[in-house]
């Protein structure tokens, strides 16, 4: 299996081989920019899922057998290879997702340092003795791989995610089915599982199955439904986060949900405004505020608000300067024009309410929608309650701490947060009252690193990614008892 983008065509993963659907059919991957068809790939069906699974069944004993310390090995080396097509990749990104080459370099360094992380769990201990009343007996806690993992992988981080969602489950001995994004199933899914392969995988531990988008309901369906998918993981957006908890609960299929976020940045009286305005600037337009981690709410202390903005409004400015076509931009066209003309309505709607902007750099163009700043946004605005997920930052006065932890708090979702202050100790209490799975104090919402736990409270899921955190759900625990043998018997 290769990624031969000269082709126009790709094929899914599935015991090892490069398959079409069973029916034939495909569906195109559009360019966001030109509109133009970058690649056809499979239109699987219920019973092209159904032969990915049966392919990762097959290949689970030999896999959970494997010795882990050749499980960590491969995928090491998955992580040196990638490293080493990281130019293959951004142009690959830039033509699937109009994804920066500065994003898709980025997605490269964190993917191979989460594949490195999880790897280190393929030797982990997997047991421990537990106390026991029973004079002569031994009882023991084994965890153990629980089987095929499904993974339902989005396209904004592609790589980042799909490494992210299988590194884990693969190096503790389970098997895995990938369901990439339709906006991005090469970087999303077939790039990585090709270098697995590469790497030396056996055929079968990892399969990947793409999709037209009307038939997505269908193919997520059979995948989680199937007796034989023992855990299900997803990233992706609430609304469509609800129905994958649905059908997993329906299945008793135990399922991790990263869903979307309300992400705020506090900026205390006290803080380090130059240091506050220059992250939240990049915390809000990395990868043109398609980041689930990207910061919706900027909260500031009325005191420095004045000093805060003017620095902030400098930073946009240098972002907006550095064109999509340059190699240092962080801000390029979003994911297709249907995305940006959904954040142009979320601007039109808070000007229209009476918000004010601050910061505009043009007129949206396609897929581009240019960065914006606004200010004076109130409740009745869709823009203050809904997950903006495009290159517009919201900015809010507050004329006290408990007024700014009120507004961050005031919201459905709880992904991740940051606090700016020069005291320390006021970071860490402030720290503790935000509803969010991850808090940063001096740094901003979009921090990540393999080894953490990644996850959210409320409307923005449960369960955590992550190394440590997450082996233990990819794992089934047994309890086994050892009896001494009665006196007499051999």
């Amino acid at each position: 299996m290769s990624v031969d983008i000269n082709s126009g065509r790709r094929g899914m993963l599935i015991g090892g081989m490069e398959m079409p659907a069973a029916s034939a059919r495909t569906t195109d991957d559009i360019n966001p920019v030109t509109g133009d068809v970058y690649l056809t790939v499979p239109a699987a069906d219920a019973s092209d899922a159904l032969a990915a699974i049966e392919a990762a069944d097959v290949a689970f004993p030999g896999w959970a057998a494997t010795a882990p310390s050749v499980r960590r090995t491969l995928l090491t080396r998955a992580a040196d290879l990638l490293e080493q097509r990281e130019e293959e990749f951004a142009e690959i990104l830039v033509q699937e997702t109009a994804g920066t080459r500065v994003w898709a370099k980025f997605n490269i360094r964190m993917a191979a340092e989460q594949l490195r992380q999880g790897a280190t769990m393929a030797t982990r201990q997997t047991g421990e003795l537990l106390a026991t009343d029973v004079s002569g007996e031994w009882s023991i806690a084994v965890r153990e791989p629980a089987g095929v993992v499904v993974s339902i992988v989005p396209w904004n981080g592609p790589l980042i995610l799909c490494a992210r969602a299988i590194a884990v489950p693969l190096a503790v001995g389970n098997t895995m089915v990938i369901r990439p994004s339709e906006d991005a199933p090469v970087t999303s899914g077939l790039f990585l599982a090709e270098v697995l392969t590469a790497a030396g995988l056996p055929d079968g531990v990892v399969n990947v199955v793409t999709n037209d988008r009307a038939d997505a309901p269908e193919v997520i369906e059979a995948l989680i439904a199937h007796p034989r998918v023992r855990r299900c993981n997803f990233t992706g957006s609430t609304a469509v986060g609800k129905i994958v908890g649905r059908l997993a609960g329906e299945h008793i299929t135990p399922v991790l949900l990263e869903l979307g976020g309300k992400n705020p940045i506090l900026v205390l009286d006290d803080a380090d405004v130059d240091q506050a305005a220059e992250q939240s600037a990049f915390a809000r337009f990395m990868n043109s505020g398609q980041i689930c981690l990207s910061v919706d709410r900027i909260i500031v202390d009325r005191s420095i608000a004045a000093r805060f903005t003017e620095k902030f409004l400098e930073h946009v400015a240098a972002l907006a300067k550095n064109g999509p076509d340059s190699p240092d931009a962080i801000i390029g066209p979003m994911i297709h024009a249907r995305a940006a003309a959904r954040v142009a309505e979320l601007v039109s709607d808070a000007v229209v309410k009476g918000a004010q902007i601050l910061f505009d750099a043009g007129p949206v163009d396609g897929a581009f929608h240019p960065p914006t700043v606004l200010t004076g946004v109130t409740p009745d605005m869709r823009i203050h309650s809904e997950e903006i997920f495009g290159p517009v930052a919201v900015i809010y006065t507050v004329d006290s701490e408990e007024e700014a932890i009120t507004l961050a708090n005031d919201t459905e979702y709880g992904l991740s947060s940051a606090v700016y202050t020069e005291n320390g100790t006021r970071g860490l209490m402030v720290a503790r009252r935000l509803r969010h799975g991850s808090v940063h104090i001096n740094s901003h919402t979009i921090a990540d690193e393999p080894q953490a736990p990644v996850g959210g409270v409320k409307d923005s899921g449960f369960g955590h990614f992550g190394s440590d955190w997450g082996a233990e759900f990819f794992t089934e625990t047994r309890w086994v008892t050892v009896a001494a043998p009665r006196a007499g018997t051999r």
